[in-house]
């Protein structure tokens, strides 16, 4: 649920949605390390 939503505004380039942002998200276990991945096109580090 969550990985679409994330994603649209991702796409839309909302302005607090960025690669590094995106990281707070994949620590809170709302998306995967492979979401991140297809949202972002760059592997996770931490």
């Amino acid at each position: 649920m969550w990985y679409t939503i994330i994603k649209r505004y991702y796409d839309n380039q909302h302005p607090l949605y960025n690669n590094d942002s995106l990281k707070t998200f994949v620590t809170a276990k709302m998306i995967t390390l492979e979401e991140y991945k297809k949202i972002t096109n760059v592997e996770y580090s931490a």
